[in-house]
């Protein structure tokens, strides 16, 4: 019997926690596979370890991996794959597949449209956007941050996308707000590519609120959340795994 286990990234907030629960039950009872458990990477529980366990007490012979995750950065890559390799030593019998991340997808470019849309600010001719990414030395992570703030630029009336990130490389959000603030432009819309509220989310909210009314106007939107058009493609995610069966 095969089982699906979804592993999102775990956060110190309970209430992200809630949120990425909630989210990935709605998926499961969509997709109906007989086996499917939710664990954290980090930060919340149940971990990895218990997860697989779950699905091998329910009689599971194959585990196929999606992880819950906006990008392919070093948790996809190295940390997920490790710990699920160092934990199926307890498990021998049992194969292993390791499904993709959300990736870069339309569907996540209308959820930016949209949440650009609630904050109720009409966009003026010579706004602009950043775009907030989490943080990753990965180059392919860079490289998908650069490309969805030129998909944005392609579908929204900014007059200019920049990118900064939360940790891990260049340019820093504090890099970018600085930018952006001694800049010509009337506006800035400030878009955290980010799934759940947490201690980051909190931070970015802390220090718009405390610019000065100097240079252009700070409009932070909400974080991506987990939208329908989300599990739309984490659907897609794990109906690909769960057929093409790429071994971890």
């Amino acid at each position: 019997m095969k089982a699906v286990l979804y592993i999102c990234h775990g956060s110190r907030v309970k209430e992200g926690r809630n949120q990425a629960v909630e989210f990935v039950e709605k998926c499961k009872k969509e997709l109906g596979y007989p086996i499917q458990e939710t664990c954290f990477l980090e930060l919340s529980k149940p971990d990895i370890y218990q997860g697989i366990s779950t699905c091998v007490q329910q009689g599971a012979k194959e585990i196929v991996i999606v992880p819950v995750l906006l990008l392919a950065a070093a948790h996809v890559k190295k940390d997920i794959p490790n710990e699920v390799e160092r934990v199926s030593g307890e498990f021998p019998s049992i194969t292993f597949h390791m499904g993709s991340p959300l990736g870069v997808h339309d569907k996540l470019i209308s959820i930016i449209e949209e949440r650009v849309r609630e904050t109720g600010v009409s966009i003026q001719q010579d706004a602009s956007a950043l775009l907030v990414g989490r943080g990753s030395s990965d180059p392919d992570t860079i490289r998908d941050l650069d490309r969805i703030a030129r998909l944005i630029l392609e579908k929204m009336r900014f007059k200019k996308v920049s990118v900064c990130y939360l940790a891990a490389t260049i340019p820093t959000f504090d890099e970018g707000i600085k930018h952006a603030k001694n800049g010509t432009n009337s506006q800035v819309f400030v878009i955290p590519y980010l799934l759940f509220t947490g201690v980051l989310m909190r931070e970015m909210e802390h220090k718009i609120s405390r610019l000065d009314g100097d240079g252009p106007d700070f409009y932070l939107c909400h974080y991506l959340g987990y939208h329908e058009f989300l599990k739309d493609v984490l659907k897609e995610r794990v109906i690909e795994a769960y057929e093409m069966e790429v071994k971890v």
